[in-house]
């Protein structure tokens, strides 16, 4: 009888032949991918040749323009240079056509493209898909439920609440004012709108501003902004996996797991106040609910009520989305009435003259103080809270001067393009008022903090 032995050196052959079969499917593959980016470069190429734009690495794209904190700056050259649109390349096959001129933006935000998925989806780990994040059909739905929680018999009680908070902050400030020492204003205001937005829309009582937790949630969203935005810009962080291995991927768990916790509680805490004997029939009996308990209460038009995930989503958007902008603005006023001291005690006149030494502000008062509000606006056209908001193209589109882009291309309409581009506002960089004064004319998209259209 004979045994058939395998010997060392036939198994280390058929262990080289598995490993060079091996590496020739994996160099084919990688010969596939490159001429799959190679053709969709060319492809974008021939799209975007309408539109000139800097020029740019074939690899790193225009990473070099992107100098460090040198972001704004770089929009500002483009928009002087490029007349309304550029095209911007992130790296490889990958690029967004920057807009900033009125009638662009008025063609894209009159149409229904969704969101670019690319930059976009790097939130949902943070608020879910609410109302920021959804598309089509699911949106629709829920903007028409919450509509009603914006209607102007819900946000005038709002205002007193707001000075509430307000009064709170200003009480602090007095304090701190002994210390004869510059303050940073962002947190002491992220707090103050936290605080509005919690007791307007989350029917909380007693006042977040004092509350160390809400500090913790602060630091955490402005981590998680942070992180976000660098996110985005680095191209070996564009892949979930990988990310989640690096420190900035574990540190980005670590703060959604901190602004979760804030708003699981949040949610938890209105939930057991519901349960209340007879707390339920009184709120069903309000003509105007607020916006928790219309999340709470709702049913879809299929009958089905929210689901957890899509309510804690809703919340989290709303509860970041209501105070981390707000504060912003409100910050960027701030500095800009603080470095124009003679537009600053106009204002501070003209409020005087319309409460005196002590009485509230009130719905009523808020059209009575137009030179104010013109500095405000000014402000948020120096300083939008949202620099830019990017659409994925679902079909052709066409701009009045006849140059045109494909189904597909990811747009980015930079508000803050826009707002500095010196077609649409001569000299952009000065603090004027007066642009915004009554009976001045303006594009109906040249002024956008907000956006413009369904969204």
């Amino acid at each position: 009888m004979s045994v058939s032995v395998l010997s060392p050196s036939r198994l280390l052959g058929d262990v080289s032949g598995i490993l060079q079969a091996a590496s020739l499917l994996i160099l084919l593959l990688l010969l596939i991918k490159a001429v799959q980016l190679y053709l969709h470069r060319q492809w974008l190429l021939k799209a975007l040749q309408q539109f000139p734009c800097p020029p740019s690495h074939w690899l790193f794209g225009h990473i070099q323009e992107l100098q460090q904190d040198q972001e704004l700056q770089r929009i500002q050259k483009w928009v002087e240079t490029f007349p309304s649109a550029c095209p911007h390349w992130l790296w490889g096959g990958k690029v967004r056509v920057q807009l900033y001129d009125p009638d662009y933006m008025k063609v894209i935000l009159g149409r229904s493209d969704p969101k670019s998925h690319g930059s976009y989806r790097f939130l949902a780990p943070w608020i879910g898909y609410g109302l920021l994040l959804l598309n089509g059909q699911t949106w629709f739905q829920h903007r028409r439920m919450l509509t009603p929680a914006f209607h102007y018999d819900i946000l005038k009680p709002y205002v007193g609440l707001m000075a509430d908070s307000v009064r709170v902050m200003l009480d602090k400030w007095e304090e701190l004012l002994g210390q004869d020492s510059p303050l940073e204003v962002f947190q002491h205001v992220s707090l103050m709108t936290l605080d509005t937005i919690m007791k307007c829309a989350f029917s909380h009582q007693g006042s977040i501003q004092v509350d160390r937790n809400s500090q913790s949630y602060i630091q955490a969203i402005s981590d998680l902004n942070n992180l976000v935005f660098s996110r985005v810009r680095n191209a070996f962080h564009q892949n979930d996996t990988i990310y989640s291995l690096t420190s900035a991927g574990r540190w980005t768990h670590r703060a959604c797991q901190l602004a979760h916790q804030h708003t699981d509680q949040v949610i938890q805490l209105r939930k057991a106040q519901l349960q209340k004997e007879g707390e339920l029939e009184k709120i069903k009996r309000k003509r105007h609910l607020d916006f928790l308990d219309i999340l709470l209460l709702a049913k879809m038009e299929n009958g089905s009520i929210l689901s957890d995930k899509d309510l804690r989503a809703e919340v989290d958007t709303f509860m970041f989305e209501g105070h981390d902008t707000t504060a912003s603005g409100i910050s960027w006023i701030l500095y800009a009435l603080a470095t124009h001291p003679k537009h600053q005690e106009r204002c501070r006149e003209e409020i005087h003259s319309l409460l005196g030494d002590g009485a509230s502000i009130t719905w009523n008062h808020l059209d009575q103080m137009p030179y104010t509000t013109m500095c405000i606006k000014e402000a948020l056209r120096l300083y939008p809270p949202v620099p830019g908001i990017g659409r994925e193209l679902s079909t052709p589109v066409t701009f009045p001067d006849g140059r045109s882009l494909p189904k597909g291309i990811m747009v980015l309409l930079s508000i803050y393009g826009l707002h500095h581009n010196p077609k649409v506002w001569p000299n952009p960089e000065v603090f004027d008022p007066f642009r915004f004064a009554p009976g001045s004319a303006q594009h109906s998209h040249a002024f956008l903090p907000f956006s413009g259209g369904s969204r």
